[in-house]
């Protein structure tokens, strides 16, 4: 369908004017205006913080404690209404019939109580009055429409049960029940895999196409965007700075924001070379295997136990001064690898870090867990909130060098802060925060800070960036090819994003279900796979 342009003679499905909404006298959309029309793909693309969500949840009043102002002209079955002026009782009627919505967390968003099956015919039989076993019937085959398999098996799943695109595929079908004329989806891609976001994206649009549904997606992923959008409208500090069709605005963007957006992909900028053959590496592995016990079902389980093979004959190094990229999908084995490189995860065959190999003895241990260290996916949760930023970042000097005194060990911190960006001079009594008073980015500073202080030589990376927005992602990369540059550091980065990859990483590991599928350089890798899950994973990317 070809996306209307602003001012043309159509008649809108959803008008928004001057939309307002404040917390506590603060205002964090101002004003904004924006039309969606009958089909219409829109895309509302910004950092976190921009007003996106709130925008889209003020839509179907479910922000708490806002106060809502301005017009949102909504064309419903009975006719136009003003969603902002309706009656709670109407409105509800209005969610979930006509306006739909797909959350970013479909774990956090579906009962933990209830299966699947039953949640999406609870939708149905309050919103299309069918019978318990009519219910059940179509809530089979809303979820065999979203391409999850054994449908009829997995309606009687649990949210935990499932996988995260099968519950986000769920998610689709409870959102989709009563054929909604408008869908709002709030970053329906971020937690999945390259690979099972082009799967529900290419799921959304044939949905989209067969019911004639419009669609409001919310997302700071600009490939995304790319791939799926009619329109966008671009949103800075609660204000929309840009609209305009995908292509124009891509290839001619107006202002400056939307410009720094679209620039933000990672950057390569590493020391190039190959590795000095004759310098031991700092992680290296040669037949690593990896098993979880399972329980045996019936009799034969009270005996022995089964086993998973998580990984499976993994060789790799990573050399001094370079990196090496392990990507795949959810399941694949990247952080049962990860995990097992820092001593965390029992294990066969070979694995010497920094030469050592890891022992049951943790005495024994505490010079390769000074050498190797980690920084994970989410620093909000890998940081304690009760701990101050001096206290994170000098814990580490704590264990491994207990002769400091406080003034010395204060002295190490504020250089480790500095290293990583962050000073006093930035940040008025930094060391007396908490982690709680940081952005996203500044609090993976922190995280970066922790681990740098006791002098590694090899960082674990896990997902470094995968929480961030793109152009907090470009300053963190930056900041570690930076380090890498001035301190020989070696890393290993865990990621599903192919960009991240091709800007950081030496040598590149392809996994899934936990064996070594491809290897080799960079170059050689992306530029020309071999094996075709590899280049499913590059094409997925764009």
């Amino acid at each position: 369908m070809t996306a209307p342009t602003p001012g043309a003679n159509v008649s809108g499905l959803l008008d928004v004017k001057n939309l307002r909404v404040s917390f506590a006298g603060k205002e964090v959309v101002r004003g904004i205006d924006f039309f969606i029309a009958p089909g219409e793909k829109l895309a509302l693309v910004g950092e976190s913080g921009s007003g996106k969500t709130v925008t889209a949840l003020s839509l179907l009043r479910l922000v708490q404690n806002a106060a809502i102002s301005g017009k949102a002209t909504f064309a419903a079955q009975e006719g136009a209404v003003d969603l902002l002026s309706l009656p709670e009782r109407v409105l509800r009627g209005i969610r979930g019939q006509d306006i739909a919505m797909i959350f970013q967390e479909p774990m956090t968003a579906l009962n933990p109580l209830f299966t699947v099956g039953e949640q999406i015919a609870e939708v149905l039989q309050l919103k299309k009055a069918l019978t318990p076993a009519e219910s059940a019937q179509e809530a089979i085959k809303l979820l065999a429409d979203t391409g999850i398999p054994e449908a009829a098996r997995r309606a009687g799943s649990y949210p935990h049960q499932l996988s995260g695109g099968q519950r986000q595929r769920a998610m689709i079908a409870m959102a989709l029940a009563c054929q909604p004329k408008l869908l709002l989806a709030d970053e329906p891609t971020t937690a999945l895999d390259v690979t099972l976001r082009t799967q529900i994206l290419d799921l959304l649009t044939g949905l989209q196409q067969r019911n004639g549904m419009a669609v409001l997606l919310i997302t700071h992923d600009l490939n995304l965007v790319r791939r799926f959008a009619d329109r966008i409208a671009v949103m800075e500090d609660g204000r929309i700075v840009e609209t305009g069709p995908v292509a124009q605005v891509f290839d001619k963007p107006q202002h400056a924001y939307t410009r720094k957006l679209i620039d933000s992909r990672p950057a390569r900028d590493v020391a190039e070379g190959r590795a000095d053959p004759a310098a031991a590496a700092v992680l290296q592995a040669r037949d690593l295997r990896v098993t979880y016990p399972l329980p045996i079902p019936g009799v034969r389980g009270w005996f022995r136990k089964g086993e998973f093979v998580a990984l499976q004959g993994a060789s790799f190094q990573v050399p001094a001064g370079q990196t090496l990229g392990v990507i795949g999908e959810s399941g694949s084995g990247k952080s049962t690898l990860a995990l097992a490189a820092l001593g965390l995860y029992p294990h066969q065959g070979q694995l010497l870090a920094a030469g050592q190999a890891w022992s049951r003895d943790a005495a024994s241990n505490k010079r390769i867990r000074r050498a190797v260290q980690v920084v994970f996916q989410d620093p909000f949760s890998s940081l304690s909130p009760r701990m101050t930023v001096e206290e994170i970042v000098g814990e580490g000097l704590r264990v491994h060098e207990p002769g400091l005194s406080a003034s010395q060990r204060r002295a190490q911190v504020l250089q480790s802060l500095v290293e990583v960006g962050m000073s006093e001079a930035q940040f008025p009594g930094l060391l007396q925060r908490y982690p709680h008073e940081f952005s996203g980015g500044q609090r993976q500073r922190l995280a970066i800070a922790r681990a740098l202080i006791i002098q590694p030589q090899l960082l674990v990376l896990d997902e470094p960036t995968s929480a961030l927005d793109v152009t907090i992602q470009k300053q963190v990369l930056q900041l570690l090819q930076k380090l890498q540059r001035e301190h020989g550091l070696s890393y290993l980065l865990i990621t599903h994003d192919v960009d991240v990859i091709r800007a950081m990483a030496h040598q590149v590991m392809v996994l899934k279900d936990g064996e070594v599928l491809e290897a080799g350089s960079v170059d050689e890798v992306l530029e020309r796979p071999q094996h075709p899950y590899t280049q499913t994973l590059v094409a997925a990317q764009g």
